[in-house]
């Protein structure tokens, strides 16, 4: 009875998985340092790939709220406090001198970039591609910039179940 109470307990109070949020593709920079500071003299704040993925709708691409939530399939207050956070860490790495890192969250990427190494371009193409060599020079040498975040193959099975409207005109 007593080992009942317990288990209830326990799995009443456990916090609900958070849902994955969509990213349209990975940032191409991983970190960003004030010049002229050596990096093992500075603190570092970390911006998760959702937080990014908020910022870069809001105020690069200039969504409304609703607009991005939508993009990203959350809920408009999840991407408010998202937003909030973002703005946050951003002014903090800007104000203080810090190291700004992205890296993390619960995200799928809806797209890939593609560096060569050879020649350094660089190309968006979507993780049902095949991408064996780069369109420029033919080389075989390429990075997958969201294989550095630990992302491919469970985004290719995301990506087939929905779509977004990232590519709707404005």
């Amino acid at each position: 009875m007593f080992n009942i109470f317990v288990q209830n307990l326990v799995i009443k109070n456990m916090p609900r998985p958070k849902n994955n949020r969509l990213v349209f593709e990975p940032p191409v920079f991983k970190s960003f340092k004030p010049i002229g500071v050596k990096g093992a003299e500075l603190e570092s704040v970390i911006l998760s790939l959702d937080e990014f993925e908020a910022f870069r709708l809001a105020d690069q691409m200039g969504f409304s709220q609703q607009e991005a939530a939508e993009e990203m399939e959350i809920s408009r207050p999840t991407f408010t406090r998202l937003i909030e956070k973002a703005r946050k860490k951003i002014a903090d790495f800007i104000i203080g001198g810090k190291i700004l890192e992205i890296e993390g969250g619960n995200i799928h990427f809806k797209n890939n970039i593609i560096k060569c190494l050879d020649c350094g371009h660089m190309f968006r193409t979507t993780f049902n591609d095949d991408v064996l060599e780069c369109p420029s020079c033919h080389s075989k040498r390429l990075l997958n910039l969201a294989g550095g975040f630990g992302h491919g193959k469970c985004c290719t099975n995301r990506n087939q179940k929905r779509g977004g409207n990232y590519g709707r005109k404005r």
